[in-house]
């Protein structure tokens, strides 16, 4: 890869610069000669946070401090595109075309607002880019090794540098789109940031059942992205169908696209569901509510997935001394199931550590996790019990 030292001002890179508030991406400077966020490249972040990383920008150049290197790519029609530095690029384009403001004199200021010699101050700032020319996979290699302001590319922002083409621009363009308006809704189901490709990793996870670069370079120059917007479509309405009511916490970030895969195409009465989800959300003996939801779809059979508060310490000693001395007085075992079974130990006195505690009512048919529904068998009964 070949690299070129070039120097530019402010005024230059921003001639021409656009922004997109709807995309939330810097499009073009240079007088339209650079593309300021190629489809491999994340988007727009330092508006995020209530805008301090992008007036830091600003503050730096008024205060003459270096904004380091940027990179750009020459491409084979002369044209640029930048490869590192966009966020920075961006935030000067934001401020120069009255974006946002930034503190100055106890006030905050756009451009127009600070003195002329602070303005000019901020259009003549030399900026240094090292122009690179190489093959695409050389670039794109590139790319993928580099932080952003210190920010690294997290795995689907790599994905889409690597796979770059019709699919992706089409694809970010639903799914990093944070002013559509639909964002919202589907924050209840996906967790992450629609800026950072959460939404989108989601999507493709959905429709690929989980193989995501396999999909990415098989629809790579596919101009459109319309099968995994139904797929996407699909499962949220699957969601909202299934699950009464407003969305749980818990809803958000639930591997749904796995649950639609199991479940999706089952029969479901979405009112029992529903009331069998409230019911256990409000149960004190269930730990872990995330687990409601898989544990409800797949028909109330793995508790483990609810993560069951267990008998304490104080209930296991009591339970196993009342067992153990009506036990010894009728000279039986103090394990109920070993009794009842025509073996050596059906008199035997098992250890406390080679005893578990299990509920004499089941939890899953609604027996209580207290000392009165509490017994202690033998670890290999137990074991059995559980596997019934």
């Amino acid at each position: 890869m070949e690299t070129t030292l070039k120097e530019y001002t402010v005024r230059e890179i921003c001639d021409g610069f656009q922004y997109s508030d709807i995309d939330g991406k810097g499009l073009y400077g240079l007088c339209g000669q650079l593309t300021i966020q190629p489809e491999y490249q994340r988007n727009y972040l330092y508006s995020d946070n209530k805008g301090e990383r992008e007036v830091a920008v600003i503050d730096s150049v008024l205060k003459k401090y270096p904004l380091g290197l940027i990179y750009f790519n020459q491409l084979d029609d002369g044209r640029l595109e930048v490869l590192d530095g966009q966020q920075r690029i961006t935030s000067l384009g934001r401020f120069v075309t009255k974006k946002f403001s930034v503190p100055y004199g106890g006030h905050m200021c756009k451009i127009h607002a600070l003195p002329e010699d602070k303005q000019e101050l901020v259009w003549n700032t030399k900026i240094l880019v090292y122009i690179c020319k190489g093959t695409k996979s050389e670039i794109k290699e590139w790319f993928q090794t580099i932080n952003i302001a210190g920010i690294r590319l997290n795995e689907q922002e790599k994905l889409n540098a690597v796979f770059s083409g019709n699919f992706v621009t089409a694809a970010k363009a639903v799914f990093s789109n944070k002013g559509d308006s639909n964002v919202q809704k589907w924050s209840a189901y996906i967790s992450g940031n629609v800026n950072r490709q959460d939404y989108l990793a989601a999507a493709l996870d959905w429709v690929s059942h989980g193989h995501t670069e396999d999909y990415m370079q098989e629809h790579k120059d596919i101009g459109n992205c319309d099968e995994m917007k139904r797929h996407f479509d699909d499962i949220i309405e699957w969601i909202e169908r299934t699950f009464d009511g407003e969305p749980t916490p818990e809803m958000c970030g639930q591997e749904w696209g796995r649950l639609y895969d199991l479940y999706g195409k089952r029969p479901l009465n979405h009112v029992e569901i529903s009331a069998k989800v409230r019911e256990l959300y409000e149960d004190s003996y269930v730990y872990s509510k995330r687990g409601i939801y898989e544990y409800v779809l797949g028909g109330c059979v793995d508790t483990k997935l609810l993560n069951i508060r267990i008998f304490d310490d104080a209930t296991k000693k009591t339970v196993y001394a009342r067992q153990t001395s009506e036990a010894q007085a009728e000279h039986k075992s103090n394990c109920p199931h070993c009794v009842l079974e025509n073996q050596a130990n059906k008199s035997r006195i098992w250890k406390i550590n080679e005893m578990d505690a299990d509920h004499v009512s089941a939890w899953s048919k609604g027996g209580a996790t207290t000392i009165e529904n509490c017994q202690m068998l033998c670890k290999t009964h137990n074991r059995m019990k559980g596997n019934r």
